[in-house]
């Protein structure tokens, strides 16, 4: 048996499934999207193996300098080049508005450097097939972090899923999942603004905001291939500044006013203390003082900012819907 967890912001459920068919009889063009970037090892077998379990395939080279493109076309992909690199948001929304054009009802995402298994599509794509789905995440830890997944990935990606699940609203367990089916109606709420792996994070805050009914099914994944050319801290805090951004725009009142309110308790539980301090005879220190002082003054600026930040939100997404 197989589980697939269906998650939504209101509700969760598990749906327990028997072992699917390889290629489903339902009438669905299913349109695999690998963007890539200097590529030229893996792509060719990926889109060969890809072909088997997907109606179409389309490779986008986001500015390659080897012969990425090449061998695409030569296993049968569909290829567009990006004649520089634009980072993997600008591949995706190059590639959605592809498989739109043809006629895509299903688009399916992956990463091109082998670490994904074309096999598992399937299993991705079912819960949209079944109508139980408009977006599925493909997790490799939706029984928990892994013994195989490296401790320091365990530590960067728990970090990050709370902060993505803070942005989006979603209880997801693995927010920088790259392997994931979209129904075909959910292309034009997305951004692709996210420049790097990002990208993974701002679609989910994208998918939370609009409502999207999301599943998970677990996934496998290799980590001896395709390793990334950047360093993992430092792709780690990018992400989570990434997504820090996107609280502080969509979400004012988490980002700017609970953390200013915070902030001006401290500072007036600080002066209650030194008013008492003062009545009894003591002295009032100047630095504390000061402290106190800054405490209140940044307390409060933040938390008037992201109440009227909150506002301006509201007044908007009134103004488009009307």
């Amino acid at each position: 048996m197989s589980e697939e967890k269906i998650v939504d912001k209101s509700a969760q459920c598990t749906v327990q499934k028997q072992s699917e068919c390889v290629k489903s009889t339902a009438p669905q063009n299913v349109t695999v999207i690998l963007p890539a970037y200097n590529e030229e090892v893996y792509i060719g077998s990926i889109v060969l193996l890809t072909k088997y379990y997907a109606d179409s395939v389309i490779v986008v080279d986001d500015g390659s300098s080897d012969r990425t493109a090449e061998i695409a076309r030569k296993a049968g992909a569909e290829v567009i080049v990006h004649e520089v690199n634009k980072g993997k948001g600008a591949a995706l929304k190059t590639g959605f508005a592809a498989a739109a054009n043809f006629g895509a009802d299903i688009i399916v995402t992956m990463d091109s450097d082998g670490q994904h298994n074309p096999a598992e599509i399937q299993k991705l794509v079912n819960p949209i097939i079944r109508g139980k789905a408009d977006m599925v995440n493909g997790s490799r830890y939706l029984n928990g972090l892994g013994k195989n997944t490296p401790s320091y990935r365990r530590v960067g990606q728990t970090i990050l899923d709370g902060a993505t699940k803070l942005s989006s609203g979603l209880q997801i367990t693995d927010s920088q999942s790259g392997f994931r089916a979209f129904s075909a109606s959910t292309k034009d709420i997305f951004r692709f603004k996210a420049q790097g792996m990002a990208i993974e994070s701002e679609m989910l805050a994208d998918a939370g905001k609009y409502g999207l009914r999301i599943a998970e099914v677990e996934i496998g994944v290799r980590y001896d291939v395709g390793c990334s050319t950047e360093h993992p801290i430092k792709h780690g805090f990018g992400v989570l500044l990434m997504i820090l951004k996107d609280i502080e725009f969509n979400k004012p009142l988490y980002y700017l006013t609970i953390p200013g309110l915070a902030l001006g308790i401290i500072g007036l539980v600080m002066g209650t203390i030194f008013i008492q301090d003062f009545t009894m005879g003591k002295s009032l220190y100047f630095g504390p003082t000061m402290l106190m002082i800054l405490l209140i003054i940044v307390g409060s600026f933040m938390a008037l900012t992201g109440i009227l930040l909150h506002s301006i939100s509201a007044i908007l997404e009134d103004a488009k819907t009307a």
